[in-house]
C-alpha cells in the first residue's frame, strides 16, 4: 500500500482461529484504498501461527503475537496503541468484505464527519444475503416512578435477519445509534477523549459500551450501507478452535462482564440481567453441547436427552477450571477496570428510523 494511507486495520480474534485465512486474504482482495494493517494473534494453533507469519512477511503488515488466548477488547486495545493514522477499522477475523466497503466508510466519514462508520454487516454464509445489523440503538433509559429511579440498557439491532435484496433498495446513509465490533471504522482521536476500549468487558456489549461514551463525548455514529461486510461465525467449529471458544463464552467471562456493565453504566439489575444470568453459557451448548449430543443418541430423542443433561454438567465444570486457570496466569494482570470519563445522568439514546 503506498506511504500515507489515512486507515489502519486491526484484525482481532472473536471465537475461533480456522477463518483467518479467509478474512485475511478477502480483504487483501477487496481493498483498493490504502491502508496499515495490524494483525493481533492471540494463541492461535501452530499452522495458522506459521501462515500469518508468512503473510505478514509477505504483505508487511505488523503481527502482534501472544502465546495465550485474548479477549476480544485486549486485543483490539494491543493494536490500538500502535495506530498513527486518523481512522482506525476493527475487523474480527471471521468477517470477510466486499469490492469498495473501505472507501465507502472512508468517504462517508469525511463527508459527514462522523466519529464510527457501520458497515451493513450481513451474517451466515452464503456470503452478504442476510442482514445481522443495518445500525440501530444504544444508551441509558433513564426513568422515574413513585420516587424509584431506574437506569436501564438500550440496545436495538435494526433489519436482523432481513434479506439484504429485501431492504437494501431502502438503506441509506443515515445516522444511527449503534455499530458492532465484527466491523467498524472509529476516528482515531475520539480515544483521547474516551480513553482506551474497556478491558473488564471481556465478552460481551463491547460495542454498546463503546457507542455510549462516544455518544456521550459528542460523537456522531453513521451507518453507510454502501460498505457491505459479512460475519460468518461457528459452527462448525475445528478441534483447534475449541479451547478459545470455550474461554470466550465461558460463564465467567460473561458473568464478569455483565457486573462490569452493571457497575459501570450504575444499571438497575432488572429482567434483562437476570435472563442474562439464567442463559449462561448458551453459545457452548448450542455450538458444542447439541450437536454432540445428538450424535451420542444416535437419533433418538431420548437418549439424546440424557446425553445433553451428562455434557451440560461436565462442561460447567470444565468451563470452572479453563476459566479459573486462565485468570490465574493472565486475567487479574491485564483487565483494564478504568471507570467511564463521564457517565451521563440522563438518558443517551442514538438512534435512526429502522
Amino acid at each position: 500500500m503506498n506511504s500515507n494511507p489515512e486507515v489502519t486495520i486491526i484484525v482481532a480474534p472473536r471465537e475461533r482461529f480456522s477463518y483467518t485465512r479467509e478474512c485475511l486474504e478477502s480483504i487483501y482482495e477487496h481493498t483498493q484504498l490504502s491502508f496499515k494493517l495490524i494483525y493481533v494473534d492471540g494463541g492461535s494453533p501452530s499452522h495458522i501461527k506459521k501462515y500469518l507469519e508468512n503473510k505478514a512477511a509477505q504483505k508487511q503488515f505488523q503481527l502482534i503475537r501472544t502465546e495465550h488466548y485474548l479477549s476480544p477488547n485486549h486485543a483490539r486495545n494491543l493494536g490500538l496503541r500502535q495506530v498513527d493514522t486518523k481512522y482506525v477499522v476493527f475487523i474480527d477475523n471471521d468477517v470477510i468484505v466486499t469490492p469498495g466497503w473501505l472507501k465507502a466508510a472512508v468517504d462517508c466519514a469525511e463527508e459527514t464527519n462522523a466519529t464510527v462508520v457501520s458497515p451493513l454487516i450481513c451474517q451466515y454464509l452464503p456470503l452478504h444475503e442476510e442482514v445481522h445489523c443495518a445500525g440501530g440503538e444504544s444508551g441509558i433509559k433513564v426513568e422515574t416512578k413513585n420516587d424509584t429511579t431506574t437506569r436501564r440498557f438500550i440496545e436495538k439491532i435494526f433489519k436482523q435477519g432481513r434479506k439484504v435484496a429485501d431492504v437494501r433498495a431502502n438503506l441509506q446513509r443515515q445516522e444511527t445509534g449503534l455499530a458492532e465490533f465484527h466491523c467498524m471504522m472509529v476516528e482515531t482521536e475520539i480515544f483521547d477523549k474516551i480513553g482506551l476500549l474497556d478491558e473488564g468487558l471481556l465478552n460481551t456489549k463491547e460495542h454498546v459500551d463503546l457507542c455510549i461514551l462516544v455518544a456521550s463525548a459528542g460523537g456522531k455514529i453513521y451507518l453507510e450501507p454502501e460498505s457491505l461486510v459479512t460475519y460468518v461465525p461457528g459452527p462448525p467449529l475445528q478441534w483447534s478452535d475449541v479451547g478459545y471458544y470455550m474461554l470466550r463464552w465461558s460463564d465467567a467471562w460473561e458473568l464478569a462482564s455483565l457486573k462490569r456493565l452493571r457497575d459501570k453504566w450504575n444499571l438497575t439489575e432488572d429482567q434483562y440481567f437476570k435472563n442474562k444470568y439464567k442463559r449462561l453459557g448458551w453459545r457452548r451448548r448450542m455450538t458444542i453441547i447439541d450437536p454432540i449430543s445428538c450424535q451420542l443418541g444416535f437419533g433418538n430423542r431420548f437418549l439424546s436427552r440424557v446425553a445433553a443433561k451428562l455434557l451440560r454438567k461436565a462442561d460447567k465444570m470444565l468451563n470452572k477450571y479453563i476459566t479459573s486457570s486462565y485468570a490465574r496466569k493472565h486475567l487479574s494482570s491485564e483487565s483494564n477496570q478504568t471507570p467511564p470519563t463521564q457517565p451521563p445522568n440522563s438518558p443517551i439514546t442514538a438512534s435512526s428510523q429502522g
